[in-house]
């Protein structure tokens, strides 16, 4: 079972308690006045309990409904009432006090205090706090009237001061109560207001009645007069408190009513005009006394002065609140004058500042567009328009994706608001790449702000920086292989040349050595004629270690470059190696002079590997070698009608080990030349190596053996 459904189970429980126990209270009543039960102090019982029972139910609700603050006081004071009926009952049945007007009769307004205190808190929670003097001087003229007519009423003929007293006292509790919650009443006109005040109304009934009788010293316990009011009227409080709906009170009760104010006023002056009626017409009668009259009619005009002097300091407070708030407008109204030229000045200011902006908007070198939230084009600049070759009418108002589709841009375009990065392609064939960056514009609906930059420009040396770094990294890598490779042969052509030194002339120098040891010994021994044999056979040996020499020393450097210089040199190697090869070579030279020795070597060496690589791979027929000096430079070209190659692929010989071709570009730039090869599939190859005549960096050693 959920919980609102308890809640409701156990109000239509606690409603059917009070139903019964509001039978039962009257029922009890009717059955004595047939005299079918002895009343001997079971009235005080039963409204002792029915006051228990309403005092519970009402803070049971209060509790679990969260109601009207001043209930609970109102619970207290029914309880004050269930002890005040215990009091009475416990002295029936001791018999022995009977019930007359005393002095003590003012303590019953401890118990009307406790009334009181809901009063104070629904004044405070419902009635503006200017108000308030007002109501309360309204409340307590009709309170005295009230409470002067029902003294008069109450009050016995030849009455002592004593009974005065009580009287005065009832009279003065019945009047209070029921002027101020009947105000309440007239301003809030609310279900759980209407309940207290029948409730108090009931009180107020029984009071009086109580009141009348015990005056009179004629009042007994069980009076139904008495107790069916006060019992039911607790009764139904508890009623209306339970039936009512949750939060019924605070935040939730209905507005002040129109009328409210007017008719309390009118009560309050219709009352003690009745009031002063009465006691005239009581005292013309004899029924009171000059003094009590002029007692009563003084108490009511000081309420009617009190209610006036109010209602004076209310006009009087209301018409300084007039001037104050006519002065406060005249100062607003200064005041809005001097706003309104001060927002003449601003709005003059922000139209030049608009007018600045504007300026700067339309002659901006980027471009600046403006997009609602459907991505529709509010405003685009002139520079904008033109990276898209379109004027500001085609543009503004088109949708994003829409203007992409009329340009025929492609999709990093069409992406450029959210990606950042784009590319356009224009009617000439050439790519336009744009940057943009995007910002928030707040507002409803809220807009973006798109930055626009052209950096073509910048692409283009990105793309360039990144070539040439690429290529940077390529030729260290192609100089590290190379010069590793280069290192190697350095020292296995060292190794070779040690081997064959040792090899050949040191063992032959040191055969002769050997030889003419022997040929002293025989000459010295006499023996010339074998002697001069063995020197014939040592200088026949000596003399081919000289040829071996000059050999090794010819693989070093060509002596024909030493005796004959770089043209017949290579003209003799061009030969050569047709000869060997089986193929026609050509060789062609054309203004060479004089070369520096370094130069010479290098030309030669290039030449010499060139020649080498065409021998493995070319399979050419022909091959031609063409070197002429022009300009103060030194060219030399070999080319060949062999099967060719891919020369983008230089980079994969190089790192397969084949190292011939970078090997002799690194030696030309390294004195400062320039080597190109030229080379397509199936058409040959071409080398070209320019080298300038003026002085270059001393050759590095090398060997022939690095091509290959």
């Amino acid at each position: 079972m959920s919980t609102e459904a308890a809640r409701r189970r156990s109000t239509w429980f606690v409603l059917g308690v009070l139903g019964a126990a509001m039978a039962g209270v009257v029922t009890t009543h009717l059955l004595d006045d047939v005299s079918l039960v002895d009343a001997h102090g079971l009235h005080d019982a039963v409204l002792a309990a029915a006051c228990v029972l309403s005092a519970g139910v009402i803070l049971w609700r209060v509790r679990s409904a969260g109601l009207l603050r001043s209930l609970p006081f109102l619970a207290f004071g029914i309880l004050a009432m269930a002890v005040v009926a215990i009091l009475f009952m416990l002295n029936d049945f001791r018999s022995g006090i009977e019930y007359s007007p005393s002095p003590y009769d003012s303590l019953f307004l401890l118990i009307g205090a406790i009334f009181f205190i809901p009063i104070e808190i629904e004044y405070r929670q419902h009635f503006r706090k200017e108000l308030r003097g007002q109501i309360a001087a309204d409340v307590a003229l009709a309170a005295a009237s009230i409470a002067v007519i029902l003294y008069l009423a109450l009050r016995p003929a030849l009455a002592t001061s004593i009974e005065s007293l009580s009287a005065a006292v009832f009279a003065m509790m019945v009047a209070t109560a029921l002027t101020a919650y009947g105000a309440i009443v007239l301003w809030v006109p609310s279900l759980a207001h209407v309940g207290q005040f029948c409730t108090i109304a009931a009180f107020s009934a029984g009071g009086v009645v109580f009141a009348e009788q015990w005056v009179r010293g004629t009042y007994t316990s069980g009076r139904s007069g008495v107790d069916l009011p006060l019992a039911l009227g607790a009764l139904g409080l508890a009623f209306v408190v339970t039936a009512a709906p949750r939060r019924m009170g605070d935040g939730q009760v209905a507005q002040p009513s129109r009328f409210g104010r007017a008719v309390l006023t009118t009560v309050a002056v219709a009352t003690a005009c009745t009031a002063l009626g009465l006691v005239a017409a009581m005292k013309t009668t004899s029924v009171i006394g000059p003094v009590q009259a002029s007692g009563l009619i003084y108490v009511l005009g000081v309420a009617v002065a009190v209610r006036i002097l109010v209602n004076q300091l209310r006009s009087t407070q209301a018409t300084r609140d007039a001037q104050d708030a006519l002065e406060a407008k005249e100062a607003a109204l200064r005041e809005t004058d001097k706003a309104l030229a001060r927002l003449q000045r601003a709005n003059e200011t922000l139209r030049e500042s608009e007018e600045r902006l504007r300026l700067v908007f339309e002659a901006a070198v980027d471009g600046i567009v403006e997009l609602d939230h459907k991505d529709v084009i509010v405003r685009a600049n002139e520079a904008f328009c033109s990276m898209l070759d379109l004027p500001q009418s085609m543009v503004e108002g088109q949708p994003w994706a829409a203007l992409a589709a009329a340009i025929e841009a492609d999709e990093s375009f069409t992406a450029l608001q959210s990606t950042g990065q784009g590319k356009l392609l224009l009617q000439e064939g050439n790519a336009t790449y744009l940057e943009a960056r995007t910002s928030e514009i707040p507002g409803t609906p809220p807009r973006r702000l798109l930055l626009v930059r052209d950096v073509s420009a910048q692409r283009v040396a990105d793309q360039t920086i990144r070539s040439l770094f690429k290529f940077l990294q390529d030729r260290d890598e192609d100089r590290t292989r190379i010069m590793r490779r280069t290192n190697a042969a350095i020292e296995s052509e060292r190794n070779r040349i040690a081997r064959d030194l040792h090899d050949g002339p040191v063992q032959g120098v040191s055969a002769a050595s050997l030889s003419l040891e022997a040929v002293l010994l025989m000459l010295k021994a006499g023996e010339d004629g074998e002697g001069m044999e063995v020197l014939t056979k040592v200088r026949q040996e000596l003399a081919e270690e000289a040829d071996n020499l000059r050999r090794l020393m010819a693989g070093l450097r060509p002596p024909l470059l030493e005796e004959r210089g770089l043209v017949p040199a290579l003209r003799e190697t061009v030969e050569k190696f047709g000869h060997e090869n089986k193929l026609d070579a050509e060789f062609a030279a054309q203004g060479v002079g004089e070369v520096p020795q370094d130069l010479e070597t290098l030309a030669y060496r290039v030449v010499q590997e060139a020649l080498s690589n065409a021998g493995k791979h070319a399979e050419a027929a022909r091959i031609g070698v063409a070197v002429e000096a022009v300009a103060g430079q030194l060219r030399i070209e070999v080319t060949d009608n062999g099967v060719g190659f891919d020369a983008a692929k230089a980079r994969e010989f190089l790192r397969m080990g084949r190292v011939g071709l970078a090997s002799m570009r690194e030696r030309v730039e390294l004195a400062n030349g320039t080597f190109m090869v030229h080379s397509t599939p199936g058409r040959g190859t071409t080398v070209v190596a320019t080298l300038p005549l003026e002085s270059v960096p001393g050759p590095r050693a090398f060997a022939v053996n690095e091509a290959s």
